[in-house]
């Protein structure tokens, strides 16, 4: 599974303290990403009767790469153990649609959770600091609620009302370069080889197989940004902010990528050949980086 930099195991995914929520609870759509349609609420046909996966370790091979990015945050086992007490969703259908409708709250939180961390972790004494200090406690009080107030609560508007501390510790941390503006920009499959994107805005970016083969991404804000099918090859992504693991497990890269410490080169990385980084077409990398009149909203605002 993924792992998490800082925040303690409470936001690492630990599925053997699981019952497969994530396995069972969401719809999956036949795609690139799973080989079959499955209902919200019907267990995936790969899962076991021990709440494992079947076909773990052929998940890619069998047409599943989309479980092997997905990252529940702790989730999982917080909503198993804490929320429900150990129960299971086989239980009786009742305790299964609370612990689905649960689990959809509080997945969410705890991903806000890692990012409030991180934000925390990079940002120096201050105000916003003590303002960063305190949504950690806050978000964090409100996962260990029961199930009924979870469900109640309006995540989204909650999550709204703490981006703006994300943004502004974001933009503390970029304080000083001049870096180009490309929130929510959509660059499939665009060629950014040789792009200037130090301490760019990719906060919520469609990178799905773009070429960032050797760009340096250093302080640049990945927020949310589509790394699916991102060619990483040569990619320094040092210092990065706010770089989750799922990302990388769903780009391409090599031994040549530089990530930040806490970091791994996911495994199927491994059988990459490393190439040459090629040069940028002309025109193509600096027209697609260069910020137009009127910057894009940040879908995270």
């Amino acid at each position: 599974m993924s792992e998490t930099p800082r925040g303690g195991t409470e936001l690492r995914a630990d599925c053997a303290r699981c019952v497969g929520l994530c396995c069972v609870a969401p719809a999956f759509a036949a795609s690139a990403d799973f080989a079959l349609d499955k209902p919200a609420g019907q267990p995936c046909p790969n899962l076991g009767a021990d709440s494992r996966c079947g076909i773990h370790p052929q998940l890619r091979e069998r047409g599943f790469p989309g479980c092997t990015v997905f990252d529940c945050f702790g989730a999982g086992q917080h909503v198993t153990q804490v929320t429900f007490g150990g129960r299971d969703w086989r239980d009786d259908p009742a305790t299964a649609s609370a612990m689905f409708a649960t689990f959809a709250v509080v997945r969410p939180l705890h991903e806000l959770l890692w990012y409030l961390t991180e934000a925390l972790a990079l940002t120096p004494a201050g105000a916003l600091r003590d303002e960063l200090r305190a949504a950690v406690e806050e978000t964090r009080d409100l996962t260990g609620g029961g199930a009924d107030a979870l469900r109640d609560l309006d995540v989204d508007a909650y999550r709204g009302r703490m981006n703006p501390l994300l943004v502004r510790a974001s933009e503390l941390a970029r304080a000083g370069h001049d870096g180009v503006d490309r929130r929510g920009a959509t660059l499939l499959g665009v060629d950014l080889r040789g792009a200037d994107l130090v301490a760019a805005n990719l906060r919520g970016a469609c990178l799905i197989g773009a070429d960032l083969r050797g760009v340096r991404l250093r302080l640049a804000d990945l927020t949310g940004a589509d790394l699916r099918g991102a060619d990483l090859r040569g990619t320094d992504l040092s210092g990065a902010l706010f770089l989750h693991q799922s990302q990388l497990d769903a780009a391409r890269g090599d031994r040549r990528t530089v990530l930040p410490p806490a970091l791994r080169h996911p495994p199927h990385w491994s059988g990459l050949g490393i190439t040459p980084v090629g040069r940028p077409r002309p025109g193509g990398a600096r027209a697609a980086a260069r910020p137009t009149g009127r910057r894009k909203r940040d879908p995270r605002r």
